[in-house]
């Protein structure tokens, strides 16, 4: 299965692009990114500015566009404090969906903590300790403790890189008198919650997004196209780093190899951010990791659709998966369907010198022998009638609307009447594709008549012709009395179209 996952941040928007794979496991295949500043001139309660918006939905539609490509099986996207504090922001994710087709919700500042931590403790190993996690968003700042199990505590607070500098930097470079009231900004905003933390006890510090990667780069002096997860960076460093990049300019910042340009304004309350938190926990070092908010919404997304994930792994295919999806939720009788829906292409193969129809046909006969009574959950009298209405209404994705008419009329007339042009639905088909549905029905109905007992027993069946005259054999175990009778029973329409009659015998499989 391939997934993609979108983070709407107060300051970039990311995209990841996963291979999932059957038992839950994934892989990052593709990243995009795009450093917007949703949240600029926002937040405190004030709206996204239309600029922003503007950006966003281009770098969105760029991001869907890039997914389409990749022929994603799904796409989460979750949006975070920039949105969730917007009053307009509610208005932009509606004018997201409408022009981009991306679905993304609002996540509470505990949910995002939550997901994060996920993320964290899936990319850093910390063995069966308490590890505290260090989220430095754009609008806020995500802190939480647990283990590789869970959270024990979580809190999402307003201390974002963005967020700070629109409101304490007012200078270049910084003054000491800012710097200072940033620093007790900082500290009143956690109150004793990282205290609370340090007393509980923990065995890491790990520091995940921008800021924090940034920040140990800088302090690694590492080349940017270098990794840097899962490395360890002392709080002494970031402290280094933090007193060196509040004294430089921007124009001096901007020459720091390996920082981001876009990066650069905000590089200075986020050190301040950053250095403060570790003071306030007392720690000695950062473990810095790569996965974030993105990988999160996808774990959590593996672990609420792993039925889902394996039936993608399972049928590749969107058109058979589908199919089957919509059996699913129809309670079909898999065992049944499944056992006709071979039968049924066993008589189109014996068949095809007669009917003369393509492999597209034979698909066509296959997925609606899979739903042919998927209207049994309805009601069993006029089933056929709920299954052309399922087939046809059931959101198949990866067929031509001409194809799902063609199916759902296939299951329509898989008993009780054979098509006439005084139906609508079928009048309206091209001339081929009635010809097609005639065949297929037919063949559809003895396949059906074949499974009478649905106890599975036909192995196989074989048409021979001599004249105008077709024997049909069934060769399976057991007694196969009941199903001979009602193929027999049920042949009228395939002989109409084969323009002959047909005797249907039965016997043992290699007798």
């Amino acid at each position: 299965m391939h997934l993609a996952a979108i983070d709407i941040g107060t300051n970039s928007l990311h995209m990841i692009l996963v291979r999932v794979a059957a038992d839950g496991a994934f892989e990052v295949i593709g990243r995009e990114k795009d450093m917007v500043r949703l949240g600029a001139g926002g937040l405190e309660g004030r709206p996204l500015g239309e600029g922003a918006m503007t950006t966003a939905l281009q770098t969105l539609a760029r991001f869907k566009r890039l997914a389409d490509s990749r022929q994603v099986d799904d796409i989460v996207a979750v949006a975070t404090s920039a949105v969730r504090e917007a009053p307009n922001g509610g208005d932009f994710l509606a004018l997201v969906a409408e022009r981009t087709g991306i679905h993304a919700r609002v996540i509470t500042g505990a949910e995002e903590a939550s997901l994060i931590h996920r993320a964290a403790v899936h990319g850093i190993d910390v063995g069966t300790g308490a590890a505290v996690v260090i989220d430095i968003g754009g609008g806020s700042t995500e802190i939480t403790l647990g283990t590789a199990a869970g959270v024990q505590q979580a809190n999402s607070f307003r201390l974002g890189a963005l967020r700070l500098g629109e409101r304490f930097v007012q200078s270049d470079p910084i003054t000491g008198g800012d710097e200072r009231r940033l620093v007790r900004h900082i500290r009143h905003e956690l109150g004793d919650y990282a205290r609370r933390i340090a007393r509980a006890g923990y065995a890491r510090v790990i520091g995940t997004s921008g800021t924090a990667l940034a920040l140990g780069s800088l302090a690694l002096q590492v080349p940017s196209d270098v990794t840097i997860h899962h490395r360890r960076v002392s709080a002494k460093a970031i402290r280094h780093i933090r007193s060196q990049v509040a004294s430089m300019s921007l124009a001096d910042r901007l020459k720091l190899p390996g920082l981001d340009a876009r990066r650069a304004d905000l590089i200075v309350p986020g050190a301040v951010l950053l250095d403060t938190i570790l003071r306030q926990l007392g720690a000695d070092e950062l473990t810095l990791c790569e996965l974030s908010l993105r990988e999160g919404a996808v774990l959590d997304y593996i672990r609420r659709n792993l039925v889902r994930i394996e039936r993608v792994e399972r049928y590749p295919d969107v058109r058979r998966r589908s199919v089957i999806e919509l059996a699913l939720r129809c309670n079909y009788a898999a065992d049944h369907a499944a056992q006709v829906a071979r039968l049924a292409l066993g008589i189109f193969d014996e068949t095809r010198p007669a009917h003369g129809l393509d492999d597209r046909a034979r698909e066509w006969l296959d997925f609606a022998a899979l739903l042919h009574d998927a209207g049994e959950h309805i009601s069993y009298e006029r089933h056929h009638r709920h299954s052309y209405y399922l087939v046809k209404h059931g959101d198949l994705r990866g067929f031509e609307p001409d194809e799902i008419d063609v199916m759902a009329l296939i299951t329509r007339y898989h008993r009780n009447g054979a098509p006439r042009k005084g139906h609508e639905a079928f009048a309206d088909l091209p001339r081929a594709s009635r010809r097609a549905v005639r065949w297929l029905a037919a063949m559809l109905r003895v396949a059906e008549s074949l499974d009478r007992s649905r106890a599975q027993l036909v192995d196989h069946v074989t048409l021979r012709r001599r004249g105008r005259h077709w024997t049909l054999r069934a060769a399976g175990r057991g007694d196969l009395e009941l199903e001979r009778w009602a193929a027999q029973r049920n042949a009228g329409p395939l002989e109409a179209m084969l323009g002959g009659t047909i005797t249907v015998a039965a016997g043992r499989a290699g007798g």
